[in-house]
């Protein structure tokens, strides 16, 4: 099974359930439902490793160029593209039934359009525009509305709020993915950022705006009395420190600065998630 599981990418499988877990969290109104909310974690997991396992069986000749992907099951021959692709369908209607009949069907429907506008318009456009890291940070937010959809059943302006905070997070972070990977995107024809700017002029400008940008949206909870003050300090203090990271490769282009942001984007989020978990006020 070693190679199946690798198709779905489980290290970034757990992001996806903790932006889920918090969405779903931020919806309940009243009780608890612990049933629903073990079926909404279920059928995100497996709908996003149906998507991760499906990118995969898509790209993997353009990951057979790229030193960090050469190792992918489907690109060593570990797995045959026919049982990859039949185990990523699986797994992508599964998780669509099961969210369905374990939670409701704006979060089964949210899933699929995760699923379709990561796979048809996100994944082709990256050998054709640099913008498809802002197509594809449509979907990436998606978990925290399917999260809400799932407690809730309607999605609300603390539902928006919690993915705008989730969709502008994704830009620094993987500007700087790209920023350090960027030869290994050129071999593989994928048009991101920094394979189109070798001076990293225009990456660095991108990585400063969407990280002093996350800082007043990341603040949005507050002012919508999903959270305390404790939030709003903290929130506050996380937004200077990701967007210090920000001017810091703004200022000094270079790939041990990229790295840094990469790495306080990875601080970031689980720490804001916390600081969420720890001040919604009940009542």
């Amino acid at each position: 099974m070693r190679p199946y599981i690798a198709l779905t990418k489980p290290r970034i499988t757990w992001l996806i359930l903790m932006s889920t877990a918090i969405g779903y969290y931020f919806g309940v109104e009243g009780r608890w439902s612990w049933l629903t909310l073990l079926h909404t974690i279920v059928g995100t997991g497996l709908i996003a490793s149906g998507t991760a396992a499906l990118n995969q069986w898509m790209e993997y000749r353009y990951d057979a160029r790229m030193k960090r992907t050469r190792l992918r099951p489907l690109v060593t021959g570990e797995l045959k593209p026919l049982p990859a692709a039949l185990f990523a369908v699986a797994l992508s209607v599964g998780g669509y039934l099961e969210l369905g009949f374990g939670a409701n069907w704006l979060t089964a429907n949210l899933g699929f359009a995760t699923l379709a506008s990561y796979l048809f318009l996100y994944t082709p456009l990256k050998r054709k525009t640099w913008w498809a890291t802002t197509i594809g940070a449509f979907p990436g937010a998606m978990p925290t509305l399917m999260g809400f959809a799932a407690s809730r059943g309607e999605l609300n302006a603390q539902a928006w709020a919690l993915y705008a905070i989730l969709f502008l997070w994704q830009f620094p972070h993987f500007y700087a993915i790209a920023w350090m990977y960027r030869e290994d995107y050129a071999r593989a024809g994928m048009q991101m950022l920094p394979v189109i700017d070798p001076l990293g002029e225009r990456t660095a400008r991108h990585i400063l705006f969407t990280s002093a940008l996350l800082l007043p949206v990341s603040l949005l909870p507050s002012f919508l009395s999903m959270t305390g003050t404790v939030y709003l300090v903290g929130a506050t203090l996380l937004g200077l420190m990701y967007a210090w990271s920000g001017l810091r490769v703004a200022m000094d282009r270079t790939p041990v600065r990229a790295r840094r942001v990469l790495l306080a984007s990875v601080a970031y989020l689980p720490l804001l998630y916390m600081l969420m978990l720890i001040d919604r006020p009940w009542f």
